[in-house]
């Protein structure tokens, strides 16, 4: 096979993935979410695509550690906390809670380990500590440490920004204790009534990029083959990243690949962000439309492109729709009708073109619109092998299998469909047949008319028999 070749951000061109360590296990790490409230699109975009690399990579026979953190203490945090009139511990827990179940529904694996700031504070303190010893960092006198940018040589690599630039960019005023406008915060001092630590600098609490830093170290080692994120954490959070890891290790790169994922922005351009207030919640989404059809919707645009979220509402009853979701119940539909209701046994040989051209375009930088075009001529392959009555559990198997990798599990959805409405399609559609013995052709065509509305399709048989099956 092809190698799998990854588009870094800090090298700007696809390189082939080979593990860093010798053991061969790829190591990821993936900036998680600050739980200020529950998720959004934007959240499931990011988290769908890291998902869907962490899956094909297995498939592909890679051994491979998956880290996503929570930052469970933040300024938006606490204030979300007081204005909800609670401790910011128990805020961030319930969003955290609100995350697991949107992902679990939209079939995002859970990570092999989910550090949090709370519960990594002493290697964090102690990251901090290293960092002033070995001259990178320096505390204020009052009990702030700051992060010295000039002492890193290659501050701006990753966003491609020179020190001089951001110099000039930077705001003139120089906060008590800091040094250089540049210079970000490792340790910040306690406030008055938010939530502190000890430590060597007296009581406070982690700047934002530390945490992620120390996190790896402690999870996955000095270096790590693969960090994924949001478009928007380039600079200056990964940034800040790579110059606190590798001051302290002196070993580069600290991450290999930078996968970012792109942004989802409105129809007017904007980001989707908490903090503009202008996101759709994931659990509003989702009680609308089916999980499947959400993560389809976020696969049929390419991971690092820009994600465009078109919500319309209608003027006369007030119903909203999501522009691209409702393509998706469509296109999944005739994936459904190619899988068919047949057993199929999940032994035995798959087609080996599918999967060798599915292979092909997810090794381009995991490249979903393209991976999916190829399930979609499998199925086209499928239904017309079909109708002329020809052998089809190859491609029907290696369709299974690709939508796997995707973490589109619609058997399994069909089989779910089946067993809960099955008891009730059946006295209709037995209904239907004494209502045809009885020759009430108008009333039994009502009926099947209704069903097909529902995404039920009936097939007459000989003998007045009929069968169904779901088509959506």
């Amino acid at each position: 096979m092809s190698p799998v070749r990854i588009y870094s951000t800090l090298t700007g061109r696809e390189d082939e993935l080979v593990p860093l360590h010798p053991d061969g296990v790829l190591r990821m790490y993936v900036c998680g979410m600050t739980p200020k409230f529950h998720p959004h699109v934007g959240h499931a975009r990011l988290f769908v695509a890291m998902d869907v690399i962490r899956r094909y990579l297995v498939w592909r026979g890679f051994k491979l550690k998956y880290v996503q953190n929570f930052t469970d203490v933040d300024d938006k945090i606490i204030q979300r906390a007081a204005s909800e009139n609670r401790d910011s511990q128990a805020t961030a827990n319930a969003y955290i809670d609100s995350y697991f179940e949107v992902m679990d529904r939209l079939n995002v694996q859970r990570a092999d380990d989910y550090p949090t700031v709370t519960t990594y504070m002493r290697p964090i303190v102690e990251f901090i500590g290293d960092l002033v010893e070995v001259g990178h960092a320096y505390p204020s006198e009052l009990g702030d440490v700051w992060f010295d940018v000039g002492s890193f040589r290659d501050y701006g690599k990753l966003s491609r920004r020179d020190l001089n630039s951001q110099l000039v960019a930077a705001r003139k005023e120089l906060e008590p204790g800091k040094r250089d406008p540049r210079d970000f915060a490792l340790w910040k001092r306690a406030k008055p009534g938010e939530p502190a630590w000890e430590s060597p600098w007296g009581p406070g609490r982690p700047g934002w990029h530390i945490e992620c830093s120390a996190m790896v170290r402690e999870t996955l080692g000095d270096q790590i083959d693969i960090h994924g994120g949001g478009a928007d954490l380039i600079f200056p959070h990964h940034e800040n990243e790579i110059a606190q890891s590798e001051s302290l290790t002196g070993k580069a790169p600290f991450a290999r690949h930078w996968a970012h994922a792109g942004l989802v922005t409105l129809a007017g351009g904007d980001k989707m962000a908490h903090s503009a207030e202008n996101f759709t919640t994931l659990a509003m989404i989702l009680e609308r439309y089916d999980p499947q059809e959400v993560r389809y919707f976020l696969l049929a645009t390419h991971y690092r492109s820009s994600l465009t979220f078109a919500l319309e509402t209608d003027g006369l009853d007030g119903a909203w729709r999501v522009r691209g979701i409702e393509d998706a119940r469509s296109a999944l539909g005739r994936l459904r009708r190619a899988l068919g209701d047949e057993p199929l046994s999940a032994d035995g040989p798959v087609d080996q073109d599918a999967v060798k051209a599915f292979t092909t375009a997810m090794d381009a930088d995991f490249n979903t619109p393209d991976a999916l075009g190829v399930i979609f001529d499998l199925a086209r392959e499928i239904n017309t092998g079909r109708v002329a009555g020809q052998e089809t559990d190859p491609k029907r198997r290696a369709l299974v299998q690709l939508l796997d990798v995707l973490g589109l599990n619609l058997r399994a959805e069909v089989a779910r469909n089946h067993q809960e409405v099955g008891p009730y399609v059946d006295l209709l559609v037995e209904v239907r047949r004494k209502l045809r013995d009885a020759k009430q052709w108008s009333l039994a065509d009502e009926i099947r008319n209704a069903l097909t509305d529902l995404g039920v399709t009936v097939n007459d048989g000989p003998g007045g028999t009929s069968t169904w099956s779901i088509e959506r």
